[in-house]
């Protein structure tokens, strides 16, 4: 445990952080399941859903909660498979 005065506000720091990150992580993953279910089930709906779907993306990688490559990689996939399941 840390015994400076700094170290402990550091630590607390540090938890309020972590938690911040894991409900935003916890949310883009919820939101992307939602999405690729309902991209199997109504892919005409999901074709709508993409452009808030990657608004979430950006806003996620923009705080820093995802890296910007792995959120232009995501953006990229599900772009991809909307189009494929329209077609």
């Amino acid at each position: 445990m840390a015994n400076h005065k700094s170290a402990l506000k550091k630590s607390k720091q540090d938890l309020v952080r972590r938690a911040r990150n894991r409900a935003a992580k916890n949310r883009l993953r919820g939101a992307l399941k939602k999405f690729r279910g309902l991209l199997a089930t109504e892919p005409g709906a999901a074709a709508g859903e993409l452009s808030s779907m990657i608004s979430l993306i950006d806003r996620t990688a923009k705080k820093g909660y995802i890296h910007h490559n792995a959120a232009n990689r995501l953006k990229s996939k599900l772009t991809t498979q909307t189009s494929a399941a329209a077609a």
